[in-house]
């Protein structure tokens, strides 16, 4: 039976390819078959580098990958085989990390509140490690798991610049954790370590710190109380796009210096983590189509409060332009991720530069006026038919989008410099298209014949030779 890595085509680079020309090329084999629908490119090289750059930086702290920011399987089995392990908040995550051949020692379940029959699904395989923060959660774990590794999550500090606040609904406040440490002492059960999140999308790296020396003061209370603490979850919130307020590195830094402080290496506590955007956030480039286009009055409306339709260049035109993906879709991050999203175009930077802009908004493809992407941006006219493509889509998108109205979700296809895939998959075939691009399917032993659904760019080799 073959992998699920065998049986998915990636598209191998020979060399750095701008994600400009990526989307050129998509777009051209599109309108070459008279394609409209909306599609995604997972840059997997770029989570290779992620991954990498992870280990440079933050070489104590073992990511756990929040599979709820993204669960593409693509991404999951690499991020797998890179060596890291996940984070999962349901069964359904669970069985998707297991069914990709994780161990269950590489997952952490956590969610400090859970559905009684989702744990009682991690018990039977061997889910262990999870979090908790309440007292009616131990009763819970005690009936059910009561082997369980639980790890107590802690409220962050709350005075601290975050994207997605998370301490509104989970976490026990540090000056409780010793009442939940008792509880547990005497249910029986089995405390092992200290987790907190500081909030989705942290714009200060100094809230770590604070959240580190708070857990060191619970992790000890945990320790007088006779518990094996050896763990310590630090959590996500770590910056996964150029764009970001503050830089991975910066965090990393803040992070490495506060655990050196408060948890030396030499005691031996295994610290792990729960990143999400930061793996995947600039991986994924949306490209979509303009279904449609209407030039109204700027600032005029009609008696009814309605928009001016073609109106004089006296009463300032802007232009609506309706795509087809939105927020019921991928775009769902600017309502539960209060993400900012930029557009960009296919014309060449000097091109953009010199063309006179309107001020434009972008409208997804629903019946529903809630569907807005960007309410007032600088644009130069578009017709019909163009296309435009969005960055650092890759984080809280795919993962929560619907079809609502019946709306087509993106096709997705998958790239990679050759050289990251085959460190990584040093089996894969090595046939190049003559052009730069070519399909590979990695760990292909020598001998083995392709797969016959597979086939060659017009203009690759002949020959296929495999490592």
């Amino acid at each position: 039976m073959k992998t699920y890595m065998e049986t998915t085509p990636i598209e191998l680079h020979p060399f750095s390819q701008s994600i400009h020309s990526i989307v050129e090329q998509h777009v051209q084999a599109a309108n070459k078959t008279g394609g409209d629908d909306p599609f995604i490119v997972g840059d997997l090289g770029d989570v290779i580098y992620k991954y990498r750059n992870w280990l440079r930086n933050l070489p104590r702290v073992k990511p756990f990958y929040a599979v709820k920011c993204n669960d593409d399987s693509t991404v999951l089995k690499l991020l797998a085989d890179l060596g890291a392990n996940f984070d999962c908040a349901s069964k359904a995550e669970i069985q998707k990390v297991l069914s990709l051949g994780v161990p269950a020692g590489r997952i952490i379940y956590a969610n400090p509140c859970k559905q009684a029959s989702m744990l009682r699904y991690a018990a039977k395989h061997g889910v262990s490690m999870m979090t908790f923060d309440n007292e009616a959660e131990l009763h819970k774990v005690k009936s059910i798991y009561p082997d369980a590794k639980l790890v107590l999550r802690i409220l962050p500090p709350s005075n601290f610049k975050v994207q997605c606040e998370l301490g509104i609904k989970f976490g026990c406040h540090p000056s409780k954790a010793l009442n939940l440490l008792q509880l547990a002492r005497d249910l029986d059960l089995n405390v092992m370590g200290i987790s907190f999140h500081v909030g989705s999308g942290c714009e200060e790296p100094e809230a770590f710190s604070v959240a580190i020396q708070q857990a060191r003061v619970v992790f000890d209370q945990g320790l007088d109380l006779g518990f094996p603490m050896t763990l310590l979850d630090i959590g996500g919130g770590f910056p996964g796009h150029e764009a970001a307020p503050v830089k991975f590195e910066t965090v990393a830094k803040t992070v490495d210096m506060a655990l050196d402080r408060y948890f030396p290496s030499e005691e031996g506590v295994e610290i792990i983590s729960e990143p999400g955007r930061y793996f995947v956030a600039s991986a994924f480039t949306l490209g979509v189509n303009i279904i449609a286009k209407r030039v109204v009055s700027r600032d005029q409306q009609g008696e009814n409060g309605e928009l001016i339709d073609q109106p004089s260049l006296s009463e300032e035109p802007a232009i609506m332009y309706y795509v087809n993906d939105g927020v019921y879709g991928s775009f769902n991050c600017l309502l539960y991720d209060h993400a900012e999203v930029s557009v960009n175009t296919l014309k060449n930077a000097d091109e953009d530069d010199d063309e006179f802009k309107y001020e434009s908004s972008v409208w997804g493809p629903t019946c529903d006026g809630l569907d807005c992407i960007l309410k007032s941006v600088p644009m130069g006219m578009h017709d019909v038919g163009e296309w435009l493509y969005f960055r650092d889509m890759g984080a809280y998108t795919v993962s929560a989008a619907s079809t609502f109205n019946g709306m087509p979700a993106p096709t997705r296809t998958y790239m990679c410099d050759a050289d990251l895939w085959y460190e990584v998959y040093p089996n894969v075939c090595k046939s190049y298209h003559k052009a730069g691009v070519c399909k590979g399917l990695p760990k292909m032993k020598a001998g083995h014949s392709l797969q016959e659904e597979w086939s060659p760019a017009p203009g690759c080799a002949e020959s296929f030779v495999c490592n």
